[in-house]
C-alpha cells in the first residue's frame, strides 16, 4: 500500500510505502483485540472461554509472522527526503524483543484461560491484547513520537488489568497507585522529550543522535535536561530504584497472571525503550547517562535483593511479594550492560537481551507454579510451598528449577551463564566496582532462592495450620495452566542444555 501526493519537479518525493509484513506482529495483536471486544457482545456466557482461546490463537499468529522477518532488514514509514530515517525498523533487536513480549503475553493468556470467571472476559482479553500490541510496537519504534505512543498503548491497558477484579479493594488500590505514579513518570518523560525536540528539531532517533553531536552552547543545558528527564520516565517503567515503589503492592493486588505479565512484558517494554533512547538517540551524552545508569543498577539490585531477603514465610501473599522484590533485583542486573554500553559500545546491549530472555522464561514459569498453588491456597504464602514435592512432585521440581535459574546455580545453567555474561559486560567496560556490587547481590539472592527451594522438598511441620498445608493431590489443574508450566520448564531445560541459543546475542550487535 502506498500513500501518494503530487510534488513539484525536483522536489523530494512524498510517496511513502508501508511494509505490511514488517508491522504485522503489532497489527495482528491489535486487530484480534478489536475482534475479541466485538465478539464479546454476541457470545453467550457459556461460550465466554472461546474468547480466551481466540486471544491465544491471535498471539500465536502474531508470533508466527516473526519467522519471515528473521533477516532483520526491513523498515517502513521512512522519510522521503534522502535522510534514510524511518519510524519503524524490524531489525534483530526489535524481532527478539517482539518474540519476548508476544511470548510472554501468550503464556499470560494460558495462565488466564479458564480462570476469568470473576473477571469481565471481553474487557480482559481486549486489554491484554491491546497492551501486547503496544509492547510489540515499541522495540521497533525509531522516533520519539512512536516510542511514547507505543509506551502508553502498552501501559494504559495494564493499569486497567491490575484493577480488573470487580469488588476487590486491594486490586483497585494497586491499580490507582500504579496509574498515578506512572502518569507522573510519563509527564516527566514527555517534558524531557519536548526539551530534546526543542534542541534538535527532529523526532527520529538517528537524526537526534547526529544533531546532539553539535548542540549550540546556549542549548547544551536544555539538551542535558532533556536526556536526564527522558531517562527518568523509562527508569520508572523498568522498576529501577528509587522509582520502584509501585512494584510490590501492584503485583500483590493484580490478578496473578497480570503480575507475571508486568514482571516480564512490562519490564521488557521499559528496557527496550531505555536501550533505544540511550544507545541510538543519545550516544553523544553517554557521559551523562552511563554513570547515572550504573548507579541506578547498583541501587536497584541492592534494594530489590535486601527487600526480598526480609520476606516472612507466613505473611499473606509473601510468595508473590518475594517474586516482586526479586524482579526489582533482576532489573538491576539488566541495567548493567546498558550502563556498560556507554563505555564500550552498543555490543554490550546483547547481554541485556540474553539475560532478559532467560529471565522471561524462568520468571513466567515461577509465576505459573505460583498460580497452581494459589488455586488451593489463595493466601499464596511461602509456607504454602512447604512439602509441595509430596503432593505435586513435578510442580515442585519445576519450581525448584526456576528458582535455581534465577539464583544462577546448576542445574539452572542458563541462569549462571546469563549472570556471567552481564558480569563480563561490566568488567569489559571498566566498571569493576559495579561488578563487585553485582557479585555481592548474587550472594544475597542465593539465600532466599535456596530457602524457598529447600522448602519445596521439606516435610510440613507438625501442627501446620490447615491454610498452609500442602495442596490436595486430587485437585484438577486446568490444561492451559499445565501447558504453561510445561512450556516454560522445557524452554528452561533446553536453554540450560544449549545456552548458546540466547547467549550468542551477547556477542553481536543487534542494530
Amino acid at each position: 500500500m502506498t500513500v501518494a501526493a503530487d510534488s513539484a519537479p525536483g522536489a523530494a518525493s512524498l510517496v511513502q510505502s508501508v511494509d505490511w509484513l514488517a508491522i504485522a506482529p503489532p497489527v495482528i495483536a491489535a486487530s484480534v483485540a478489536l475482534i475479541v471486544l466485538v465478539a464479546d457482545l454476541f457470545v453467550g456466557e457459556r461460550h465466554k472461554p472461546l474468547l480466551g482461546y481466540g486471544a491465544v490463537a491471535g498471539l500465536v499468529a502474531a508470533l508466527a509472522t516473526l519467522v519471515p522477518l528473521r533477516a532483520g532488514d526491513r523498515s517502513t514509514f521512512c522519510l522521503t527526503d534522502g535522510s534514510q530515517a524511518c519510524s519503524y525498523t524490524a531489525d534483530h533487536f526489535a524481532l527478539v524483543i517482539q518474540a519476548l513480549v508476544l511470548g510472554g503475553a501468550l503464556l499470560t493468556a494460558l495462565l488466564s484461560v479458564g480462570d476469568t470467571r470473576k473477571l469481565p472476559a471481553g474487557e480482559f482479553w481486549f486489554l491484554l491484547l491491546a497492551s501486547a500490541a503496544g509492547a510489540a510496537l515499541l522495540p521497533a519504534a525509531r522516533d520519539l513520537a512512536t516510542l511514547v505512543v507505543a509506551l502508553e498503548v502498552a501501559s494504559l491497558p495494564a493499569f486497567a488489568l491490575v484493577g480488573v477484579k470487580r469488588g476487590d479493594r486491594r486490586s483497585s488500590e494497586a491499580a490507582l497507585k500504579f496509574f498515578l505514579s506512572s502518569v507522573v513518570a510519563t509527564a516527566v518523560m514527555l517534558l524531557g522529550v519536548s526539551f530534546v525536540y526543542a534542541t534538535t528539531g527532529t523526532m527520529h532517533l538517528t537524526e537526534i543522535a547526529a544533531r546532539l553531536d553539535d548542540v549550540p552552547g546556549r542549548f547544551s543545558t536544555l539538551a542535558e535536561a532533556g536526556v536526564v528527564l527522558t531517562l527518568v520516565g523509562f527508569a520508572f517503567k523498568t522498576a529501577a530504584a528509587p522509582f520502584h515503589f509501585w512494584v510490590p503492592d501492584t503485583y500483590v493486588g493484580a490478578p496473578l497472571p497480570i503480575a507475571a505479565y508486568l514482571s516480564v512484558v512490562g519490564k521488557a517494554v521499559g528496557f527496550s525503550g531505555l536501550v533505544l533512547v540511550t544507545v541510538i538517540g543519545f550516544p553523544s551524552y553517554a557521559d551523562v547517562w552511563g554513570p547515572a545508569l550504573a548507579v541506578l543498577a547498583a541501587l536497584t539490585m541492592t534494594v530489590g535483593n535486601v527487600a526480598a531477603l526480609r520476606q516472612t514465610a507466613t505473611r499473606a501473599r509473601s510468595a508473590v511479594r518475594l517474586l516482586a522484590w526479586s524482579s526489582v533485583g533482576q532489573a538491576g542486573y539488566l541495567l548493567v550492560p546498558i550502563a556498560a554500553a556507554a563505555y564500550s559500545g552498543d555490543e554490550q546491549i546483547g547481554s541485556t537481551v540474553a539475560y532478559a530472555l532467560m529471565y522471561a522464561v524462568v520468571n513466567l514459569g515461577a509465576f505459573a507454579v505460583a498460580a497452581l498453588v494459589a488455586r488451593t491456597h489463595p493466601g499464596n504464602r511461602l509456607s504454602d510451598y512447604r512439602g509441595l514435592y509430596a503432593t505435586r512432585p513435578l510442580a515442585a521440581l519445576a519450581m525448584g528449577f526456576f528458582l535455581l535459574c534465577l539464583a544462577g546455580l546448576p542445574p539452572g545453567v542458563i541462569g549462571l551463564f546469563a549472570k556471567v555474561t552481564v558480569f563480563s559486560a561490566a568488567v569489559d567496560a571498566g566498571l569493576g566496582w559495579l561488578a563487585v556490587v553485582m557479585a555481592v547481590n548474587v550472594v544475597i539472592a542465593l539465600y532466599y532462592y535456596l530457602r524457598w527451594t529447600a522448602a519445596l522438598f521439606t516435610a510440613p511441620e507438625a501442627g501446620t495450620q490447615p491454610g498452609t498445608a500442602p495442596q490436595a493431590p486430587g485437585h484438577r489443574v486446568p490444561a492451559p495452566l499445565t501447558l504453561a508450566i510445561v512450556l516454560t520448564a522445557v524452554a528452561g531445560i533446553t536453554l540450560s542444555g544449549a545456552p548458546q541459543l540466547i547467549l550468542r546475542f551477547a556477542a553481536v550487535s543487534l542494530f
